[in-house]
């Protein structure tokens, strides 16, 4: 299994969904509009948004291999 990163390519703000979908095999269009209705939710979303974007590595900086 590879680790999620947030990709260099197709990411808007933080590449946080863009990254999640990835993972989840879904579009990144689905994804956004997700966390947006979510936003209607009370709820932390933007602090987990902001706590990903920090835990995420971006792509370009993840190895790609162990050995």
């Amino acid at each position: 299994m590879t680790a999620i990163a947030r990709p260099t390519q197709g990411r808007m703000i933080g590449g946080v969904c863009a990254a999640l979908a990835r993972r989840f095999g879904t579009s990144a269009t689905t994804m956004r509009v997700i966390f947006l209705v979510s936003c209607l939710l009370p709820g932390p979303q933007f602090l987990l948004y902001i706590a990903l974007w920090i835990l995420f590595p971006a792509e370009d900086k993840v190895p790609t291999e162990a050995w």
